[in-house]
């Protein structure tokens, strides 16, 4: 059985390989979305800082695509313990990118979603 965990190291290689390894910024904290200036419904570019190093980024893109995760931590799992680390409980799925989107004007829907992982015999998986 493939865990959710198990996936990111192949996309990752898979990126790498599509867009070179020189294009992808790995440990960069963003914490603003830039707009564009002439199109005031359009994000032109993202702020960010290095977690690891004192470097400072600003990104300037024709698409952004915002993919911080859900907001996983809002809820927990009824039994202790059950699906800590997984994917689909990830600590760090805070709810950051729903502040970015809705501080850079995009209209937030569809919040009423509560997960609930599907259970199965010998195990269970985000598609409940």
């Amino acid at each position: 059985m493939i865990h959710g965990e198990g996936y990111k190291p192949i996309i990752a290689e898979a990126a790498k390989m599509a867009v070179g390894e020189e294009n992808i910024y790995e440990r960069v904290f963003i914490f603003e979305l830039l707009k564009d200036k002439n199109d005031p419904n359009a994000v032109a570019g993202a702020v960010g800082f290095s977690v690891r190093e004192p470097k400072f980024y600003v990104f300037k893109a024709k698409a952004v695509l915002l993919a911080t995760g859900g907001a996983t931590l809002l809820f927990r799992p009824r039994s202790t313990g059950e699906a800590a680390g997984r994917t689909w409980y990830a600590i760090f799925d805070t709810g950051s990118g729903y502040y970015m989107g809705l501080k850079a004007g995009a209209m937030l829907t569809q919040f009423e979603h509560r997960f609930i992982p599907f259970r199965f015999k010998d195990g269970y998986g985000p598609v409940g």
